[in-house]
């Protein structure tokens, strides 16, 4: 969360890329600017630093720099796909590996104790079988208050995607889990 966790990211991820053979990261840097959103600047920080998608969450619009941020990085920096209609930015993307391996990755939005938004499941629906088409793989960042609300969606998707990482929570939970598909 701000600039002391892009200073851990700085420090730290680049060197753990290259250890470790990560192939791809992606980061919720939702609250990397002061702890609300994100700016072009932190962006920046944060790709030179080896992260290669930004997601977003509750907080993607509270600097309004991020504007800037979806015209400058408009297949790396994600909203909420489960925006309304209209809403600037993308929630989803298609990028390449370090190895060349094509990954689509879907930003979404859970509503248990959040503010009002479209429905995640429907809108999974909607993005999903466009990203299919051109990739295996997909990463699900499901930005959501409830745990149980993320568990419901790794259930719903369960199969058709690679992963799904909760977001949001600044607790950590011990709930991860191999699906059945």
């Amino acid at each position: 969360v701000g600039s002391s966790g892009r200073k851990v990211i700085e420090d730290w991820l680049p060197s753990l890329r290259q250890e470790m053979k990560i192939d791809f990261c992606v980061a919720n840097a939702e609250n990397a600017a002061h702890g609300f959103g994100t700016t072009p600047q932190v962006a920046k920080e944060l790709f030179a630093a080896g992260v290669d998608v930004l997601t977003g969450g509750n907080h993607t619009f509270d600097k309004k720099e991020i504007n800037q941020s979806f015209q400058e990085f408009p297949d790396r920096v994600l909203r909420p796909a489960n925006y309304p209609p209209g809403t600037m930015g993308r929630g989803t993307c298609l990028q390449y590996t370090k190895s060349g391996h094509r990954i689509g990755v879907i930003n979404l939005m859970g509503r248990v104790f959040m503010e009002p938004i479209d429905c995640p499941f429907q809108t999974f629906e909607k993005e999903y079988e466009g990203l299919r088409r051109e990739t295996p793989i997909i990463l699900l960042d499901m930005h959501a208050e409830a745990s149980s609300e993320k568990q419901a969606m790794g259930r719903f998707v369960d199969g058709r995607v690679s992963a799904v990482v909760g977001t949001h929570t600044h607790v950590p939970t011990a709930d991860q889990r191999i699906l059945p598909k």
